[in-house]
């Protein structure tokens, strides 16, 4: 059996290019040191001094970006996830640069506006750089040029079809040479061997179902005598998943399959938006809440608002607010209003079809216990029903259940009287938990005010 063996030019193995790119920023920082002398004093002469401090700034940037992992492969990346990690990586330079002559009380010896231009001109010129370099390898790539060949195992799945794609494969840096499908036994695994050696590829990457896994050290095991890298690519077809993605937990990797979004820095941005739009409106809809209560009150006996509790986030019960819109009655079991429904009043179903009756939710948001954006809270009852005819169906309970939803906008509202409703209710929820942003929560917001306030489904 011939291994396959990948030689880098002499050059290349001698001199990596990540050496040479870290070469580079020191070059920049030094550079960007020498130009902001210039426009502070008027002179490119540096001081003793001066020049210290820039040669500490270019080795305390560089080493703040390796390991940021900047100087690992970023072929695949995306821009945005490149720049990203040049900026925080700039930032935490940036910080312990600021800290370093405040603990060494050498402050008064150096300008702060030549540190500021300093570390500005170094930074630009950095993300400059790495943007044309982006840019320089798609079009080089997109020619042909500069690519990692791959051979292809799949089944056929969403992601076999999506890494088909050649023009965006190219791109990223990869080109795909050949495809094999799927099989088991020896006579497949000498198949995938041949098929490597006849392809000379760079990798292989295997995109099969988790229920396939056990196969891969098949594979690898067949292929230890190749260099090639191989890369294992899960089919989530047969899975519904939330917001997955990879962690690191005590010292292992993490393939997590459902996770909530709502965690860490993007668990305070929403409860942020919510304390701050929340408070607004609950401000601006007090006038029209008193009115609201004052029509109950004098239309039909009973309290003002309905309470009943509900499922909140992981699962724990809370006690939902909502205008009375049912004439008080003795039965206690759950019953979802129909159309034509008796107990409904005339005061109530104007408030169910505008969707005024949810206005009191607004305090649950303040609580903390709902959001103004998330999947809608469903009866106890109903949670119990549901949750073993739709699939993922609990998962809605990740997040705290929401005023108005991506489904409420989308038209999934109001009576679900069959299945297929349902399952669309919570397909459009998963959908917003899963793609979760603040930006998703205010168009939610907007759309609600357009189309979400009258329920053509309400009775």
């Amino acid at each position: 059996m011939r291994a396959i063996h990948r030689h880098q030019p002499i050059f290349a193995e001698r001199y990596p290019v990540p050496f040479l790119v870290a070469l580079l920023d020191m070059l920049v920082v030094i550079a960007a040191g020498i130009l902001a002398y210039g426009y502070r004093f008027d002179s490119f002469d540096m001081s003793g001094r001066y020049n210290s401090a820039t040669m500490v700034t270019a080795i305390i940037t560089v080493t703040c970006l390796a390991i940021g992992g900047v100087y690992g492969s970023q072929r695949g990346l995306s821009l945005w996830r490149q720049i990203g990690t040049l900026v925080v990586c700039w930032m935490a330079a940036a910080g312990i640069l600021f800290s370093l002559p405040f603990l060494l009380k050498l402050s008064d010896n150096y300008s702060r506006i030549w540190f500021v231009a300093m570390l500005s001109i170094g930074w630009g010129v950095s993300l400059a750089f790495r943007v044309g370099l982006y840019y320089f390898l798609r079009k080089i790539r997109s020619s042909g040029h500069n690519l990692k060949s791959v051979l292809l195992v799949g089944t056929g799945g969403s992601a076999s079809d999506q890494l088909r794609d050649q023009d965006s494969l190219r791109e990223d840096g990869f080109k795909l040479v050949r495809e094999i499908p799927l099989g088991h036994g020896d006579v497949w695994l000498d198949e995938l061997i041949a098929a490597a050696d006849e392809a000379n590829v760079h990798e292989v990457w295997l995109c099969l179902p988790l229920s396939e896994g056990g196969l891969v050290r098949s594979i690898l095991y067949a292929l230890r005598h190749h260099t090639v890298a191989v890369r294992f690519i899960p089919e989530w077809d047969d899975i519904r998943l939330l917001n997955h993605k990879v962690s690191h937990i005590a010292g292992l990797y993490s393939l997590d399959l459902s996770c909530s979004p709502m965690d860490g820095p993007a668990r305070v941005l929403k409860r942020v938006e919510d304390i701050l739009l929340g408070g607004l409106i609950s401000l601006l809809i007090l006038p029209v809440c008193a009115v609201i209560a004052a029509a109950i009150k004098f239309s039909s006996p009973g309290p003002v608002l309905f309470k009943q509790y509900r499922t909140g986030i992981n699962g724990k019960r809370f006690k939902v607010y909502k205008f009375r819109s049912m004439v008080v009655h003795a039965d206690t079991s759950v019953k979802q209003a129909t159309r034509g429904d008796v107990r409904v009043t005339r005061v109530g179903a104007f408030l169910r079809k505008s969707s005024l009756d949810e206005l009191p939710q607004f305090f649950n948001v303040l609580q903390g216990r709902m959001s103004i954006v998330g999947p809608r809270p469903h009866a106890l009852a109903h949670n119990e029903y549901y949750k073993e005819l739709v699939e993922s169906y609990m998962k809605r309970h990740k997040v705290k259940p929401g005023i108005t939803g991506w489904a409420q906008v989308s038209g999934y509202r109001g009576e679900t009287d069959t299945l297929e409703k349902m399952q669309k209710r919570v397909e459009y929820d998963l959908w917003y938990i899963d793609n979760w942003s603040l930006w998703l929560d205010l168009k939610i917001i907007i759309l609600t005010f357009f189309k979400g306030f009258i329920n053509k489904n309400a009775f």
